[in-house]
């Protein structure tokens, strides 16, 4: 089982482009934790920032992508892909592990995420938002926010994604494959 996590593409093609050609290409699944397209007034346009070309690539990603909506998704945006981005958080079982993604806008606190998993017995919570990376355990769920792929806010500049290979989850540098966190989850129960 391999599943790539990603989160707040912002529409930067390439960002996308490199997750999908050095990890996400043999993936058996594709989690996005939102905010896909738009830049958003908060962040910088880089060189990529190709919100077309992005589309193109989501929608003809041979992985499937399950995209739950971040709070600069439109629906004009959601428009455009062929996978829908429309709610605020997607239910995925997989292999037996309940995996919530929620971009991390409406539950932003650890207290509020923690309440959100228990509440749906989550195994997997995925966010984004912040664009900073998190891998923890909390009680009996694994707490994954991927960071963001194209316009990271970790003191030390890195764009990362996350893989979940067989029962590992990885913190990926997209630029140089460094693995900066991993975490093996707990045994199903």
């Amino acid at each position: 089982m391999k599943i790539g996590i990603i989160s707040d593409t912002h529409g930067h093609e390439m960002a996308w482009a490199k997750a999908y050609d050095k990890h996400f290409h043999d993936a058996d699944l594709i989690l996005h934790a939102g905010d896909v397209l738009y830049h958003g007034p908060r962040n910088p346009m880089k060189a990529d920032y190709n919100p077309a070309g992005l589309v193109e690539r989501i929608n003809h990603s041979d992985v499937p992508v399950v995209i739950a909506r971040g709070n600069c998704d439109s629906s004009v945006d959601a428009s455009c892909l062929e996978t829908p981005i429309l709610a605020p958080y997607a239910y995925v079982v997989w292999e037996g592990r309940r995996i919530i993604i929620a971009h991390g806008d409406a539950v932003m606190t650890d207290a509020e995420k923690d309440a959100m998993a228990a509440h749906l017995k989550a195994d997997v919570f995925i966010s984004g938002h912040v664009h900073v990376t998190v891998l923890e355990q909390r009680g009996n769920t694994v707490f994954v926010n991927p960071g963001s792929a194209a316009l990271s806010k970790r003191p030390d500049g890195r764009n990362t994604i996350a893989v979940w290979q067989d029962e590992t989850i990885r913190i990926h540098d997209i630029d140089t494959d460094e693995v900066l966190a991993e975490l093996t989850l707990p045994p199903k129960a």
